[in-house]
């Protein structure tokens, strides 16, 4: 089953890439009018691909030598799928909402629109609850407890440091507007947080 679960979790990955690389093309072409770009910020970027691709690679090619291995079930096989189409839904429909509007980093485009229809009527950031749900995919998929959570780690760290940054650049740019925004939208989870 190990096998099995590890190319579901690969097929994942490539499904993700074939989406992010368009949004990546698209958004180099456009000029950057505000860019809070810190070190930090690339640094927890590259937790994330380490953490969310890297080390279950790794862990694969059995450069761990069954370190922090467990046992793994159907149940977590069918939670991860369950999980990870979730993630591949919510990223997908994050991006096609944003549009012209996204960013990898705190950045704030030439032009840049506040975007609040799609899911992003129900919530601020679901490109976020997409990486958590990736993170969570991750951890049902990857029977390893290092390799396996080594995602959601990653992404809850970069959840918790960029989040008020990047509502704080949002009310820099759009001001009223976006606290009109916040008062009737949650962070994560419609109606809940």
């Amino acid at each position: 089953m190990t096998e099995f679960s590890f190319i579901l979790w690969a097929l994942m990955l490539l499904a993700w890439c074939a989406m992010r690389y368009p949004a990546m093309r698209r958004a180099r072409r456009q000029r950057t009018a505000v860019d809070k770009r810190t070190a930090l910020d690339i640094t927890l970027l590259l937790a994330c691909g380490l953490g969310l691709a890297l080390l279950p690679v790794l862990w694969r090619l059995g450069l761990f030598s069954g370190v922090a291995d467990r046992s793994q079930g159907l149940l977590s096989i069918l939670l991860g799928v369950a999980s990870g189409a979730a993630f591949l839904w919510l990223f997908r429909r994050s991006h096609k909402d944003l549009g012209r509007n996204w960013s990898v980093t705190l950045e704030v485009r030439e032009g840049h629109q506040l975007v609040t229809q799609g899911v992003y009527a129900h919530v601020r950031h679901p490109m976020y609850a997409s990486f958590l749900l990736w993170g969570t995919a991750q951890a049902f998929l990857i029977p390893n407890w290092i390799a396996g959570l080594a995602g959601l780690a990653a992404v809850l760290g970069l959840y918790a440091v960029r989040q008020s940054r990047e509502e704080a650049m949002m009310r820099e740019t759009f001001g009223l507007e976006y606290d009109a925004y916040c008062a009737r939208t949650k962070r994560l989870v419609p109606g809940v947080f």
